[in-house]
């Protein structure tokens, strides 16, 4: 089949990776410590245009684009003041909360430092998310304590950085973590860390700036499908000839 169809359906499909990605940044513009997503394209076939076959040009042409990845801003955006003993937020790029799940051990991190406390089954009072993950401390433990006030501010989070951010998967819950196998990307304690109390980072969503993409997007995506009918009919005309 004609190479244009072939152009055309990947770009559509393409366009809405993009527009997907998009729609969530969006949806989360309201989520603490939410860092929007990006997303990259790629050529698919890149290739000169010669006038005969031994002649070699600087004309090119390509087929297509497809998304190889989608990268996740870590910097840091607004502060909202909360004024509640176990808000936390990281006022520096590329830094993490370090979490453990009590039940796997599996390790994550979070920009999200909206915590509270728990109670563990000793009796002691924890640092904890929502889903009832541990905050680890700058030796990796669990953030404990015996008092029981929530006005008693003893809780000292650490930040942590990895020296490749960028491979950290999402899983969720503005949580990510580090690829099993991923030997390279070991987290570091971050000792010069800005870590405010009482304060929550804002979502990273910029409205204005996801409208664009989106209005890209849907542009991107009908000329896409205008380049897939224009193909097919091309085609059609083609083989009514023939016939």
């Amino acid at each position: 089949m004609d190479m244009s169809f072939w152009a055309g359906a990947a770009g559509a499909s393409a366009s809405q990776r993009r527009l997907d990605v998009t729609s969530n940044n969006l949806a989360n513009i309201n989520n603490y410590g939410f860092k929007p997503k990006d997303t990259r394209f790629r050529e698919l076939v890149n290739y000169k245009l010669n006038d005969k076959k031994e002649t070699v040009t600087n004309l090119m042409s390509d087929a297509g684009a497809r998304v190889v990845q989608t990268s996740t801003n870590f910097r840091t955006s607004g502060i909202t003041t909360t004024d509640q003993p176990f808000d936390y937020a990281i006022q520096d790029n590329n830094a993490f909360f370090m979490l453990k799940d009590p039940e796997t051990g599996e390790i994550s991190y979070t920009r999200d430092g909206h915590f509270h406390l728990g109670e563990a089954e000793d009796g002691s009072s924890y640092l904890a998310t929502a889903s009832g993950k541990y905050v680890l401390d700058s030796t990796q433990q669990p953030i404990r304590s015996e008092l029981k006030d929530e006005h008693d501010k003893n809780f000292t989070p650490a930040a942590f950085t990895l020296p490749h951010p960028s491979r950290l998967l999402s899983q969720g819950d503005n949580e990510y973590y580090v690829e099993s196998g991923d030997t390279k990307n070991v987290p570091v304690l971050k000792k010069d860390a800005r870590i405010s109390a009482g304060v929550l980072e804002t979502s990273g969503t910029d409205m204005a700036r996801e409208m664009t993409k989106i209005i890209e997007s849907q542009r991107a995506f009908s000329y896409a499908l205008r380049m897939v009918q224009t193909s097919d009919e091309m085609e059609g005309t083609v083989n009514s000839l023939r016939s």
